[in-house]
C-alpha cells in the first residue's frame, strides 16, 4: 500500500533552488531516511510533505494516504503552554486514548454512571492498555513529573514530549525530523528498537549513523538539489555513494570532451543547415549545460594546530558535589595523561554538564579542588551553542577573536580565509548570524572554539545539528589531534570512534572508571542486567518456595490459566448456544457433543490447576 507520493515537487528560496523537479514514493513498511549537507533542504522537505509549505512547481502532486494515520515530529514543537504533561498527551482526537481520558475523568469525579458508560465505551475499542503504554513511553522518556506545564519545560523536554505524543497514539506513517535529538543514549538505544517493528513506516532525518544502519531499509541523499535512492542501510549507502560520485566523475569528463568536439562544429558555422545540423545544435545545446554542471566538492577543512601540552595537564583531588539532597561528585579523584580520550556517559539530569564545568573551573566544587596546569588550554564547546548578539555578521564574530589564525606546520590564515575553509563562502561571511540555519550557527561556534588553538578540548553534544559529512570530517581531525580529549553525546558512533575510556556517572555521586569503548560497555552492562534479573528470579522462587507461597513461575502460570479458562468458557458458551438451532442434523450434534466434552474435560484439568495456585497466590 503506497502512503506518499512525491511528484515533480520544486523549492526554492531566491534564487537558490532547494530541490527541482523531485519524485519520491513510501510503501508500507519502508524505514527510510534523508540525509545531506546542512542548508541543502532537509527540514523544506518535511514541511513541504507535511503541507506546512507547497511546491513551486504547478505540475507538482503530494499525495499522503488518507485511510492511514500520519504523524510529524518536529525540530520545535509547541504545545498550549497551560497544558499540563497529561494534559498534552490526551489532547487528541484518538478515540482510543480520548476514551481513556474520559474514564480518568468520570474516576477522579467519582461518577458511577459515568465510568460504567466509559469502561463500555474502552471494552468496545480494546483500549485497556492504552494508559499503561502512555505511562511506560513516558517513564522511557524521562517525563515523570505529569503536572508539569509545557510552558515552563525546557526546549529538549518539549521535544521528548511531542516524541511521546506519537509514539503513545501509534500511528501507521511516523515523519520525524531528527528524533534522536535531546535523548540520552538508554532512550535512544529503546526508540531505535521500538522503530524497528515491522508494521511501522518511518520517514526521517537524523544523523545518527547507528540508527540508519539499524533501523533503515533505505537512504534518500539531497545532493544540489537532487533526489538520489540507495537501498540498504548506513553502511550499503557509503559504499553505493562512493561508486555514484566516481561515475558522476568519469561522465562529466565525456560529456565534458564531447562539449569540446561539438563547439569546435559549432564555431565552424556550416552554411546548411538541415533537419539533423538544426537536431545537432540542440544537442549542443544541452551538452553544453551538462559540461558546465558545478559538483559541490566543497568540504569542511579543519586544519588548526593545538598548543604545546605540558606534562601537568589537570587533576581532580576528591572533588565533592551536591546540590541541595542530590549528590553529584562523592570524592572524584584523578589525573589526566596527554593524548586521553574520555567518554562521559550516563543518563539526563545525572550531572554530566555539572562535572564538566567543575573541571573548567566554572563552578566551584563544595570539597576538594582542581589543579590546571600551565600549560593546558581549555576548548569548551557547550549545549548552550553561540553566544554573540544576532545582529552581528559572521566575519565579525571570527575577527573578534582573531585576525589571523595559526595552522599546523607553521602556516597562518586570514579570518576570511578561514571562514571559506568551514564552508562559509565570501559571499555568506557578511550575513548576520540570525540568518544562519541552526546547523549553519553550530559550525561557526566549532570554529571559535578551534580557533583559539585549544590543546584540552571538552565537546558536550557537539553532533547535534550537525550534517553526518561535517561530523566525518570532524572524527577525522579529532582523530589525529593531539592533545587531550572530552566528549558527551548521544551519537554512539561518535563516542564508539574517538574514545576508549569512559567515565560512567551512576549517580548519587558515583562514577565508574570504565576501560574500553561505549558499545563494549553497553554489552558488558546488558549481560549484567541479564544475570541481576535471573539471580533476582532464583532468590524470588527460593523465598517464596519455602513460604509455601506461589514462585515467580507459578504467578505466571496463574495468570495464563486464567486467560485460558476464560476462552474455554467463551467457546463452550457458542457450542452449547448451538444446541438451541432445531436444524442440526444428527451428525452435526453428534460433533460438537464430541468437542463439548473435550473443552469439559480441558476446563476440569485446568480449574483443577488454578484452585492450587489460587491458595499460593
Amino acid at each position: 500500500m503506497q502512503y506518499l507520493l512525491l511528484e515533480n515537487v520544486t523549492r526554492s528560496y531566491g534564487d537558490k533552488v532547494l530541490f527541482k523537479d523531485i519524485n519520491l514514493s513510501i510503501s508500507k513498511g519502508d524505514k527510510i531516511a534523508l540525509v545531506a549537507k546542512n542548508g541543502s533542504g532537509k527540514t523544506t522537505l518535511l514541511k513541504v510533505i507535511g503541507g506546512e509549505e507547497g511546491s513551486d512547481g504547478e505540475n507538482a502532486r503530494i499525495t499522503i494516504s488518507k485511510e492511514i494515520r500520519t504523524a510529524i515530529l518536529k525540530q520545535d514543537p509547541e504545545f498550549n503552554p497551560n497544558d499540563t504533561v497529561l494534559e498534552a498527551v490526551f489532547d487528541t482526537d484518538n478515540e482510543a486514548i480520548v476514551a481513556v481520558r474520559d474514564y480518568e475523568k468520570a474516576l477522579n469525579a467519582k461518577d458511577e454512571a459515568l465510568m460504567q458508560k466509559c469502561m463500555m465505551r474502552i471494552e468496545d475499542l480494546k483500549a485497556w492498555d492504552i494508559e499503561a503504554r502512555i505511562h511506560e513511553i513516558l517513564d522511557k522518556l524521562l517525563l515523570t513529573e505529569l503536572n508539569q506545564k509545557t510552558g515552563n519545560m525546557s526546549g529538549g523536554q518539549r521535544k521528548r514530549l511531542a516524541l511521546a505524543k506519537i509514539l503513545i497514539e501509534e500511528p501507521d506513517f511516523l515523519i520525524l525530523d531528527e528524533p534522536t535529538n535531546h535523548l540520552d543514549i538508554e532512550m535512544i538505544e529503546w526508540l531505535e528498537n521500538y522503530l524497528q517493528q515491522p508494521n511501522l513506516t518511518v520517514f526521517m532525518v537524523t544523523h545518527d549513523r547507528y540508527f540508519l544502519e539499524r533501523v533503515c531499509n533505505e537512504i534518500l541523499e539531497l545532493d544540489a538539489g537532487v533526489l538520489y535512492t540507495y537501498r540498504g542501510n548506513y553502511s550499503q549507502y557509503l559504499e553505493k555513494r562512493e561508486t555514484r560520485l566516481q561515475n558522476d566523475a568519469v561522465n562529466l569528463e565525456k560529456t565534458k570532451k564531447l562539449f569540446a568536439k561539438e563547439l569546435e562544429w559549432m564555431r565552424r558555422q556550416p552554411q546548411a543547415r538541415g533537419t539533423k545540423a538544426k537536431s545537432r545544435i540542440d544537442d549542443f545545446y544541452e551538452i553544453k549545460e551538462k559540461a558546465h554542471t558545478k559538483t559541490d566538492n566543497n568540504e569542511l577543512k579543519i586544519n588548526i594546530a593545538a598548543s604545546r601540552l605540558g606534562s601537568k595537564i589537570l587533576e581532580a583531588h576528591a572533588i565533592v558535589k551536591n546540590y541541595g539532597d542530590k549528590r553529584i561528585l562523592e570524592g572524584f579523584s584523578y589525573k589526566f595523561k596527554k593524548g586521553e580520550r574520555i567518554g562521559i556517559v550516563g543518563p539526563n539530569g545525572v550531572g554530566k554538564s555539572t562535572f564538566l564545568k567543575i573541571l573548567t573551573q566554572q563552578i566551584a566544587p563544595d570539597g576538594g579542588k582542581i589543579v590546571v596546569g600551565d600549560t593546558t588550554i581549555f576548548g569548551y564547546y557547550t549545549q548552550d551553542g553561540l553566544n554573540v548578539s544576532d545582529d552581528k555578521m559572521v566575519i565579525d564574530v571570527v575577527r573578534d577573536i582573531a585576525e589571523y589564525i595559526p595552522l599546523d606546520k607553521g602556516m597562518k590564515l586570514s579570518a576570511e580565509s578561514l571562514l571559506e575553509r568551514f564552508l562559509f563562502p565570501r559571499s555568506q561571511q557578511r550575513v548576520l548570524v540570525s540568518q544562519l540555519s541552526g546547523g549553519e550557527k553550530r559550525r561557526l561556534y566549532l570554529l571559535t572554539i578551534l580557533m583559539k588553538n585549544p590543546n584540552f578540548l571538552i565537546l558536550d553534544e557537539p553532533t547535534n545539528d550537525l550534517d553526518i559529512i561535517t561530523l566525518n570530517v570532524l572524527e577525522d581531525y579529532l582523530m589525529d589531534f593531539p592533545g587531550c580529549l572530552i566528549v558527551v553525546t548521544h551519537d554512539r558512533y561518535f563516542m564508539d570512534k574517538l574514545v576508549d575510556h569512559l567515565f560512567v556517572l551512576e549517580g548519587d555521586g558515583k562514577i565508574r572508571d570504565y576501560n574500553g569503548t561505549y558499545s563494549e560497555y553497553r554489552e558488558e552492562k546488558k549481560q549484567e542486567t541479564i544475570e541481576e534479573r535471573e539471580a533476582v528470579k532464583v532468590v524470588e522462587s527460593t523465598a517464596e518456595a519455602s513460604k509455601g507461597r506461589a514462585t515467580y513461575e507459578q504467578r505466571k502460570d496463574f495468570a495464563r490459566l486464567e486467560k485460558e479458562i476464560q476462552k474455554l468458557e467463551e467457546k463452550k458458551a457458542t457450542i452449547t448456544e448451538q444446541f438451541n438451532d432445531s436444524e442440526l442434523s444428527p451428525e452435526k450434534i453428534l460433533e460438537l457433543s464430541k468437542t463439548l466434552e473435550e473443552i469439559n474435560d480441558q476446563l476440569a484439568e485446568k480449574e483443577e490447576r488454578w484452585f492450587e495456585l489460587s491458595e499460593m497466590m
